[in-house]
């Protein structure tokens, strides 16, 4: 069974926790990061970008979902990332996400807000969180525009009028990989924590550096986003897994045996940052430090 992340973010908020939510694509990356979660003893996360779920079907995530938590034994909520569209969240609520994501950051805020408390009143009738966003995090590839950053201001009216259960918020952040170490605004976010008291979203979390991430979550970030750090290792595995398999026996040209390797480069992203997100400092390891 799935759950509502709703209570777990809040209870992380305020224990000074986050949540490592992880964006997965297949079957071997969902495996790696509820593997790091079981081993940290975290709940877990799981995200599914519009494009994902046009890929895999929001039946085959949910499922996929269902048999994590079962397996594992741990708290496991499928979130729906980054949706424009009201039928992709209606279909994915049908088919058991236990949250969703409405992204109206470049609508006007007026806009925003009413798209926003759509998607709220849909979610209830399924027990589901929503998430909303205000500001706009960008691309890792263009310069931060902090124009775009969250107003303090605007982030309470959005979350007092939409009552979502998580707002993400634009601070410095960004997808994609960085052209070099990224500077948060962590007075924004500090202003933003102490207007708002709605559990915060940090996107674009890949490739943020550990104190970083430990700061923000300090100031009140209970979610914080990895897609692209499990992409590229698991690529680049799997391409290395290829390229060996040449000309030899066909006994090697066993999916199950090259996609192992690279379920098991995900496993060690997701177990570094299940631990620099869930575990309290004083319980973190060297191992966990160190990565």
């Amino acid at each position: 069974m799935l759950i509502n992340p709703a209570r777990l973010l809040s209870q992380a908020r305020e224990e000074g926790r986050a949540l490592a939510a992880f964006n997965i694509y297949n079957l071997e990356t969902l495996q790696g990061v509820a593997a790091a979660a079981a081993r940290a003893g975290s709940p877990l996360l799981l995200q599914a970008s519009p494009a994902t779920v046009l890929f895999a079907g929001a039946k085959y995530l949910a499922a996929m979902a269902r048999a994590a938590a079962q397996t594992w034994q741990i708290p496991v909520a499928l979130h729906l990332d980054h949706a424009t569209s009201f039928d992709l969240v209606a279909e994915c609520l049908e088919a058991g996400f236990t949250s969703v994501m409405y992204d109206g950051s470049r609508l006007p805020l007026a806009e925003n807000i009413a798209n926003t408390r759509k998607v709220v009143h849909m979610a209830a009738r399924y027990g589901a969180a929503v998430e909303g966003e205000l500001g706009q995090v960008g691309s890792a590839y263009l310069n931060p525009d902090d124009e775009l950053y969250t107003d303090p201001l605007q982030a309470r009216e959005f979350a007092e009028a939409t009552s979502v259960d998580m707002l993400a918020v634009a601070v410095g952040t960004a997808h994609g990989v960085y052209k070099g170490e990224p500077h948060l605004d962590f007075a924004r976010l500090a202003e933003i924590a102490r207007e708002v008291k709605t559990p915060l979203v940090l996107h674009g979390g890949s490739g943020i550096p550990a104190a970083a991430i430990r700061k923000a979550i300090s100031l009140g970030v209970a979610k914080v986003n990895f897609g692209t750090e499990l992409k590229i290792p698991f690529t680049k595995i799997l391409m290395e897994e290829l390229a060996q398999l040449g000309d030899k026996s066909p006994e090697r040209f066993d999916p199950r045996k090259y996609m192992a390797a690279a379920r098991e480069a995900v496993e060690k992203v997701a177990t570094a940052k299940v631990a620099m997100c869930w575990i309290q400092t004083a319980q973190r390891s060297a191992d966990y430090d160190s990565q």
